[in-house]
């Protein structure tokens, strides 16, 4: 029996106002100062910008230390100097982040990294060495990175270490010297390099191939070792010892099935305390028994997951946050003297007493007998049965859905539909078998798993198989695009955005310190320079004329992944042919939608969207001030 909106309305919970869902948190990602005095963190100021907040710990009265105009700054770090925090900020979501050092007293800002069109990302830092970081930037040429010492007093850059041009990551030893690093190779593959002093010549110590997967994680309090994690010799990526005398590996932590995930390494001794494997949700396993009733102490504090955030030198006291798929991130202070916790705040106190939908993990097997993992969310109040749905497409694709709180579910549920989340192959986390069954299939065996979803949905009496909607940013942008051109009569309608609609252009038009890493994807989805045919047949765009269905796209115009080209001519291609099209450009956003204005402005637009082909409930689109979408620009 089918439920009609009007049902839905009366047993579904109250409408959730999208500001509280998409809006931005009230405090979040708190960090404590080294000296353990201070903890900062990020809140809107009086124009609900995000900003850098400082609290004197033991004192009333927080502060703000930062003055961003626009954007909302939403990554920060403290440095290893009590009275200096590092900030990062791009133009617009351009992604060429500067560094701005922050004085925690005077409130001065200063600009570490003031170079035109140059991207800076930090390398490292280092407790013995508090006036300096380590920051990679590509200064002198635009695909590659070279390390820079900035020194944090007097704001002086010096080139520190030269990239010879396929070099993607680069790690200190424990006296802050550039000693290993991980290059890209003409094969897709990878070799982590090492050299004896900062003056030597790199020597390879391995290679992986195209389809291994590894790096380096840090050295050793003595330098002897590397520590690396590697997929080599296994399906799963390990955490490996490295001994840099002998060269031979020694296995830290390995699961057969899932790769190691987080790592905690104690910020004065180096030593590895315990790694994470993320199976349906985190597990951890401990390898440093000096931490091991306090990881059962804070395991004891609330039920979800929970992971160190920050932790002062002395490591007297932790931040920890505590995720759960039904409500908003709790953040504690824990004392390792008393073993006790202490509540700081919640990201947004506005979810709590909400009637949030739980996410369920759940597997079904492809039509070619692989495992397939997935999150199900339904709604609240309602049996989950015969609903819309929406199919809800991670992005990547070499990335996961984890367990967890999760805005865009906990949205699509309160409206009334099922939502599914699939780690279809190509996804990470599961093993190299199952990224490389991705190898060569996007609009393949990929989206097959996607279909292979909807079918299991349909057979489990889920989900209404007329209702079922297909979205997804950046990949998952592209998975529906392909998914209303390959496969036209499975979906209802579809949301992409940032999705890229022609593999070709979107290779040609990659961020040039993109370049090492081209041989890679030339590997994992078709060569541009000799299978250009290849890459026409797995591109939306030249099955225009295949598309049944509505189509809703978002995109940044200063994305420098996907570019507004991607969305601009699949849009023009559809409006000649007379396909049903909605676009909306922001102006001021790149690879997704930072300004809680834009997101809040077209998630309405998604959901009136949805309503009308799906049936489900609709908060009124409303005024959004300050947002920068412009509808159908094309028309205008």
């Amino acid at each position: 029996m089918q439920s009609t909106v009007e049902e839905l309305a009366t047993q579904l919970p109250p409408l959730i106002p999208r500001e509280i869902l998409f809006g931005n948190p009230e405090r979040t990602s708190p960090r404590l100062s080294p000296d353990g005095k201070y903890l900062a963190y990020i809140a809107p100021d009086t124009q609900n910008v995000l900003q850098v907040w400082l609290r004197t710990i033991g004192e009333e009265g927080d502060r703000q230390l930062t003055a961003d105009k626009k954007r909302g700054i939403r990554i920060f770090f403290w440095t290893y100097n009590a009275d200096q925090l590092i900030y990062m900020q791009d133009s617009d979501g351009d992604e060429n982040f500067h560094l701005y050092l922050v004085n925690i007293h005077s409130n001065i800002v200063r600009d570490l990294t003031p170079f035109q069109g140059v991207k800076a990302q930090p390398v490292d830092f280092d407790h013995n060495f508090p006036d300096q970081i380590l920051v990679g930037m590509n200064l002198k040429d635009p695909q590659k990175f070279d390390v820079y010492r900035v020194n944090l007093n007097n704001g002086a850059v010096e080139l520190d270490s030269e990239n010879p041009g396929n070099i993607v990551s680069w790690t200190a030893d424990a006296d802050f010297q550039i000693r290993a690093a991980t290059a890209a190779t003409p094969d897709g593959g990878s070799d982590l390099l090492f050299r004896e002093t900062t003056q030597g010549s790199w020597d390879t110590l391995r290679h992986w191939g195209p389809d291994d997967e590894g790096g380096a994680v840090s050295f050793s309090a003595d330098n002897k070792t590397l520590y690396i994690e590697g997929s080599h010799d296994a399906n799963a990526a390990r955490l490996l010892a490295l001994d840099l005398a002998t060269r031979e590996e020694k296995v830290i932590a390995e699961d057969s099935e899932y790769d190691v995930g987080g790592i905690v390494i104690h910020p004065t001794t180096r030593v590895i305390q315990a790694v994470s494997f993320y199976k349906d949700k985190q597990e951890w396993r401990v390898l440093d028994e000096s931490i091991a009733a306090d990881f059962k102490a804070i395991a004891q504090v609330r039920p979800g997951e929970f992971s160190i955030s920050s932790r002062d030198l002395a490591d007297k006291n932790w931040l920890v946050a505590y995720l759960t798929d039904d409500g908003p991130v709790y953040y504690y202070v824990y004392n390792r003297e008393t073993k006790t916790s202490t509540f700081l705040f919640s990201n947004k106190p506005k979810l709590e007493g909400l009637q949030l939908a739980s996410m369920q993990p759940v597997s079904f097997e492809a039509r070619d007998g692989l495992t397939i993992h997935s999150y199900l969310t339904t709604p609240v109040g309602i049996s989950a049965q015969n609903l819309p749905t929406v199919l809800l497409v991670h992005g990547g694709p070499w990335a996961r859905d984890t367990w967890g709180y999760d805005p865009q579910a906990q949205w699509l549920a309160n409206r009334g539909y099922a939502v599914l989340q699939v780690n279809f192959r190509g996804s990470t986390g599961y093993g190299k078998a199952f990224v490389n069954a991705g190898n060569r299939e996007w609009a393949g065996k990929m989206h097959d798993d996607l279909i292979d979803a909807v079918n299991w949905l349909v057979q489990q009496g889920i989900s209404d198989p007329q209702k079922v909607a297909i979205m997804g940013g950046s990949y998952g942008g592209y998975a529906t695009l392909v998914g209303l051109t390959f496969t036209p009569y499975v979906f209802a309608c579809g949301v992409d955005i940032v999705g890229p609609s022609n593999l070709i252009t979107l290779m040609q038009s990659i961020p040039p310190y993109w370049e090492p890493l081209k041989a890679n994807f030339y590997h994992r989805v078709g060569n541009l320079e000799t299978e250009e045919e290849f890459l026409k047949t797995r591109s939306p765009l030249f099955f225009v004329d295949r598309i049944e269905k509505p189509l809703l796209i978002g995109q940044g115009a200063n994305d420098p992944r996907v570019k507004e080209a991607e969305s601009e001519q699949i849009v023009k291609a559809m409006q000649q042919a007379g396909k049903p099209v909605e676009y909306a450009l922001y102006p001021d956003e790149g690879h997704g939608f930072a300004r809680p204005e834009n997101r809040l402005h077209f998630y309405a637009i998604a959901e009136e969207f949805l309503a009308k082909y799906l049936g489900g409930r609709c908060e009124p689109l409303g005024d959004i001030p300050g947002h920068s979408g412009v509808l159908n620009p094309s028309q205008n």
